[in-house]
């Protein structure tokens, strides 16, 4: 394969890291980037992006590490290496912190009041370029490494949102540049020359890093579906990957071979994602029926899947269910809260949870399509269901099985089109609020209030 002794770190690093482009797409496609596995699954991948800049950063001082290690030689000037590396980094995020607190802001908001679009893009490109250059010309970063602080220090402006709007056409033009470039640096003839070392490479990313990412899931007692959820998204390997493979093979720690194993790997991978994904429900139904240890786990006792001692039955009538607690239920919590009106919580996030309880809301965790979450937050004894959640799929369960189980329940659901509206209307009657709908209606009524009109009137 082409390794040293110390290749095998950026060989393994580059195996490690999944592409968070490839996994935003693929959440998108199945609509779940919001839901709580999307959420797991893009925090895992940021974690990972950040790993992999401090390897970066790293990598050739282990290099050098490991070189002096394996001719004898004396390691003295190990530390000077270290410490005048780290010297540069502080250096380097002291110059950006000033740039990003002071120089940039300053400088965009003139170039704002120019009232130019395409001004403001250049500028934009011209600051994220420029720190990314200088931080490898005179602080010895890599371009990688400033790239990544160009984007944090835009990010702190206040016209952050704005410049991610104008540079997006850019950013998927470089996307589209860069998969291109590293199609042209990928062998072909690597699947024909050693076809066994691919699939020992695809078998690592697609099986290895499932299975590790999926019992780690576990471990923390999430649901299965979150387990298989995040096991395909870090079943694939792409940019980072990209990045390490060359830069290993410039500190001469990879051969030519080595980066393509990396390269076909990373090809084969991002092909089959989508199919894995696909895979999620089957499977889990497939274990569900072949494995009782399955079956038990999840129905495993589990003290944030019940209700605490603590909470006082006698409120536990009439109360609202209050389903996800993202930032609209955390509004109509507070808003329920203020009016003594007492909610049950029902969030798969089990960090959520515990803070909840901390501040004594009543909380469970668990995912509202299965009934005996339902049954733990009195579903029975409920006056309203208030579904905040996006996965169109998972609102029209947890109804289901609400009615079933309280069927004078009042329903009030969070809809993010009328489209998605029409479609449950159809089968389970509701209230539904579409947030755009709401929003025009207002907005509409402060300008009637403001000319004097009572009524809106909607056609």
């Amino acid at each position: 394969m082409g390794l040293e002794f110390n290749g095998f770190n950026s060989f393994g690093l580059a195996l490690s890291v999944a592409s968070t482009v490839v996994l935003i797409r693929a959440l998108e496609a199945q609509k779940i980037v919001h839901s709580i596995n999307g959420q797991i699954a893009v925090g895992w991948l940021i974690v990972e992006d950040i790993a992999m800049i401090i390897a970066l950063l790293f990598l050739p001082l282990m290099t050098y590490w490991f070189d002096n290690t394996a001719t004898g030689s004396e390691n003295n000037n190990l530390w000077l290496i270290l410490g005048s590396a780290l010297f540069k980094i502080s250096s380097f995020i002291v110059v950006m912190l000033l740039i990003g607190r002071w120089i940039l802001p300053k400088l965009l908001w003139q170039i704002a009041r120019t009232g130019s679009r395409e001004l403001f893009t250049l500028c934009v490109i011209a600051a994220a370029v420029s720190i990314a250059f200088g931080a490898s010309k005179l602080f010895g970063l890599s371009l990688s490494l400033g790239a990544f602080f160009s984007g944090m220090i835009i990010q702190e402006s206040k016209f952050s949102r704005r410049a991610a709007e104008e540079s997006l056409p850019l950013r998927d033009a470089f996307a589209v540049l860069f998969f291109v470039s590293v199609g042209m640096l990928f062998n072909p003839y690597i699947f024909i020359e050693e076809p066994l070392r691919v699939l020992i490479i695809v078998s690592i990313i697609i099986i290895g890093k499932s299975i590790s990412a999926a019992l780690l899931v576990l471990v923390f007692r999430y649901p299965l579906n979150t387990a298989l959820t995040v096991a395909a998204s870090l079943a694939q390997i792409g940019e980072f990957s990209f990045i390490l493979s060359a830069y290993g093979v410039q500190l001469k720690l990879l051969s030519i071979e080595g980066q393509d194993l990396i390269l076909a790997g990373a090809l084969i991978s991002i092909a089959l994602n989508p199919f894995l994904f696909r895979a999620v429900k089957p499977l889990q139904t497939w274990i569900y029926a072949k494995s009782s240890w399955a079956r038990n786990f999840e129905h495993a006792e589990d003290p944030l899947m019940e209700l605490s001692t603590t909470d006082d039955e006698k409120y536990l009538s009439g109360h609202v269910v209050l389903v996800g607690y993202n930032q609209l239920g955390k509004l109509i919590g507070t808003i329920l809260t203020n009016h003594n009106i007492h909610y049950v919580v029902i969030d798969q996030n089990r960090e959520l949870i515990e803070q909840l309880r901390i501040q004594k809301i009543t909380a469970v965790v668990g995912n509202s399509t299965d009934p005996s979450v339902l049954i733990q937050a009195h579903i029975a004894q409920a006056g309203m269901l208030i579904v905040t959640t996006f996965d169109v799929f998972d609102i029209r369960q947890t109804l289901k099985e609400a009615q079933q189980l309280n069927p004078r329940i009042e329903l009030v659901i969070r809809a993010q089109n009328e489209e998605e509206t029409m479609l449950l209307n159809q089968e389970i009657k509701g209230t539904y609020f579409v947030s755009e709908v709401e929003l025009a209606q207002s907005i509409s009524q402060h300008i009637l209030d403001r000319y004097g009109l009572q009524e809106l009137k909607i056609d």
